[in-house]
Order: C-alpha cells, then structure tokens, then sequence
C-alpha cells in the first residue's frame, strides 16, 4: 500500500476520538488545546508538533503501538521501541515475569499478548493443558481458542455458557476500545465456534452472589473452581511491555486449593512457551 493512501493523522485521532466517546470540546480541554485548533488537526488542515501528537494520545488512552501509528502519519519518527522479549534490553521484565509465574505456583499463570497469545506459562497450567490437543497448546497458542474451541476446555468447563458470555464480552470490549483487525478477526472466529455437544451456549442468570465469574473445570484430578487476576506493567515505555499481562489463577475453595497443592511435581511439565526467544 501506498504511504499516500493510509489515513492522516487527523483522521486516526478523530477515530480514536470517536471511539472514547468524547467531543472535541472535550478531548481540547484535557489537552490544553483549543477546539479550533483540534478541529483544523482532524480535518487536516494543520500539521500538530510532535508533543501535541504525543499530548492527545496520552489523553485518549491510545495504546503505544498506535501512537507510534499516529506519529507516522503525522510525519515524525516513533516514540516508543519495540524489544524483544529476550533482548539484553528486557532482561529485567523478563526476569520478573519469570519470578512472577514460578512463585504463583501450585497455582496456574501465564503470560499473554494483545492478542492473547500464550508467552510463557508456568508448571502449574498443565492442570488446564494436559487433556487438551496440542493444536491449541502448542508454541503460539491462545487464550481465547484454547477457552472457546469444542477441543479445548470447553469440552470440560462445568459453567460454559458463563465462561463464553464473558470471554467474549472482554474480547469484543478490547476490539471496540482499539479499533485492532487482528483482535476482530479473532473474535469473528472464535465467537462462529460451535458449542461442544450437548452444551446451552447462552448464558443463565448472573449469580447475585457471586463477585467474579468463576472457572469451573473437570480435570483428572477432580473438578476445580478457580478465578483469575490480571496484572500488567506499570507506566511501560517499550510496545513489547506495555502488551504483555500475567493472568494468574487462585482457587475459589477448599477443594481446588488442596487439589492444586497435591499435584506430583512428576506431572507439572516445564514450560514450553518462552519469552527468550
């Protein structure tokens, strides 16, 4: 594609505009800037400095990897660095993922991508992996595919409707706040999956007692209830960082704790996905 046929930067920002759901009154008055003049940047017909670009997408919340986007359509170079996740340069968040994962043990954590593509994931998770085909387990594998196939947990995730509603809920939550084609192209696929036999895709009642949506699961172990917490870096200056996050598991009960912690080490597989690459 030619650089002239891409959107200028006006057009980006009125989009990622648009889509936070603000006026230009309001976008100006978080940037110290007038409507005027962000309507003559929308409509293209002022160029914003470099600081202004960075300005506005700290004020719309634009994700680093756009707003490296969005200083190339204005014309300037990008702002923030891509590292790979083994560089010399990642050394410390890479080791602090790694300390992340082992500590959260017996209990089950990975990390994940902007696309939810598994990164690396600890001993523990073979209690969701080790009855399912390595299709969906493999190097690359995701979160949404693994939850969401009739191969995958689905098959013996006790709450399915439950789980699906919500994991479709955060997937198309995330399509709509960044715009993203990979992340719409992956919900278009995996919400077209079919239910495992048998099973009521459409949620029931919420549970008015309930104050997260669990994970209920059948694992040769016996069934367990877990819920997860995500965690992120804080204030990330390098794309890489800024789209990784740590989805750790606790147990929801008595059961699922002593479950977890009983499991022989003999069945608790080193992990096979790896940020050192």
């Amino acid at each position: 594609m030619e650089t002239d046929d891409l959107p200028g930067v006006g057009v980006l920002l009125r989009d990622w505009r648009q889509r936070r759901k603000l006026s230009q009154l309001d976008l100006a008055l978080k940037a110290d800037t007038s409507t005027r003049h962000l309507s003559c940047v929308e409509t293209g017909r002022a160029r914003p400095s470099r600081a202004m670009v960075l300005r506005l997408a700290e004020h719309l919340d634009v994700p680093l990897r756009d707003r490296n986007g969005l200083l190339l359509a204005a014309g300037y170079a990008p702002a923030y660095r891509e590292s790979p996740l083994g560089s010399d340069r990642m050394a410390m968040a890479g080791a602090a993922l790694k300390s992340m994962l082992a500590g959260h043990a017996p209990y089950p954590a990975a990390v994940i991508d902007r696309l939810w593509d598994i990164v690396d994931y600890n001993s523990a998770m073979s209690v969701l992996l080790n009855t399912v085909p390595p299709h969906l387990t493999d190097p690359g594998a995701n979160v949404m595919r693994l939850i969401l196939h009739p191969d995958g947990l689905a098959s013996r995730c006790l709450n399915f409707a439950e789980v699906r509603s919500h994991a479709l809920g955060r997937l198309l939550h995330q399509v709509n706040t960044t715009g993203h084609r990979e992340l719409r192209e992956l919900y278009e696929e995996v919400s077209a999956y079919p239910p495992p036999p048998g099973l009521d895709p459409e949620p029931g009642p919420v549970d008015p007692t309930g104050i997260v949506v669990p994970l209920r699961i059948r694992t040769p172990y016996g069934d367990m209830s877990l819920f997860s917490v995500i965690a992120t870096f804080g204030a990330p200056a390098d794309v890489t960082l800024s789209e990784l996050a740590v989805e750790m598991f606790f147990p929801m009960d008595e059961q699922t704790e002593a479950l977890l912690r009983k499991q022989p080490e003999s069945e608790q597989p080193e992990s096979e996905h790896s940020g050192s690459e």
